[in-house]
Formats: structure tokens, C-alpha cells, sequence
């Protein structure tokens, strides 16, 4: 155990996100995502839900002052009835830890394959719908 970091954190993404520099990518993936189909490494964390993992990771790596699309959401397919209203978790989420960011959308096969360059994708318990969650690391400001 450390002090100061979520247990929801296993050392393997711990290991992840130190590794990770300014410009890489994380893909928090729901249970319906293709995660161990796309090519980067994938992180088993197959009983969390993102917004409690979200909200631990943004407590440790700050998000891409540089790059609007630092927290990048899949578009709802057009003609899918669906309302993510997991989305509403993230604007909440959002506001405490990185006020200044607003979702970006992009379109679900565009999604695949910005996922597919991701530095690596965490593989989640999930059950919402378009949960996916893109995050571009930023840089600590000293």
C-alpha cells in the first residue's frame, strides 16, 4: 500500500502512467470495448466502473494543456438511441480535478483507431454505454 494513492490503482497502471509521457494516451474502455483487440498493452480492471477510476487517475496525471482533445469521448452512433448519461459523471468529475476541459466526440471507428496508438488501454468493468474515455497525460507543472 501507498499513502495517497487510490486502491483502485493496481501497480500495473501505477507502473503505466509514470511510464507515460506528455502527448501519450489511456484508453479507460468499458466492458463492451474491443480492448484486447487493438494492439497496445491492456490492463485488466475488470470490477471497477470508470468514473471512480477516472476520477482516481485524474488525481495523478494532469491532462494535455496543449491538445484540446485531451479527453476524448466515442460520438453516439448516429441513429442509436442511446443517452450516455454516464457522461454527466464525467462533466462532474471534470470540474473538480480539470475545470478547464471539455469533452471532445469522435466517431466510433475514428475512436478504434486513435485507441489503437494508445500507450495502453485499461480494460474495465463497465456497463454504460459509449463510457470509452480517451486521456492525453499533460505535464506536471512545477
Amino acid at each position: 500500500m501507498l499513502k495517497g494513492i487510490s486502491p483502485l490503482i493496481s501497480p500495473e497502471l501505477l507502473k503505466c502512467l509514470c511510464e507515460m509521457g506528455h502527448g501519450d494516451e489511456i484508453v479507460l474502455a468499458d466492458a463492451h470495448f474491443p480492448a484486447m483487440n487493438l494492439g497496445p498493452k491492456v490492463i485488466r480492471a475488470d470490477g471497477l466502473d470508470i468514473p471512480r477510476l477516472l476520477e482516481a487517475i485524474l488525481q495523478l496525471i494532469p491532462l494535455d494543456q496543449y491538445d484540446a482533445n485531451h479527453f476524448a469521448l466515442m460520438q453516439v452512433v448516429p441513429g442509436d438511441p442511446v443517452d450516455p448519461v454516464i457522461w454527466k459523471d464525467y462533466a462532474d468529475i471534470l470540474i473538480k480535478a480539470e475545470p478547464d476541459t471539455t469533452p471532445t466526440f469522435v466517431e466510433r471507428f475514428a475512436y478504434y483507431q486513435r485507441a489503437a496508438k494508445a500507450y495502453c488501454i485499461v480494460a474495465t468493468g463497465e456497463q454504460a454505454q459509449y463510457a470509452n474515455v480517451i486521456l492525453k497525460k499533460g505535464v506536471v507543472k512545477g
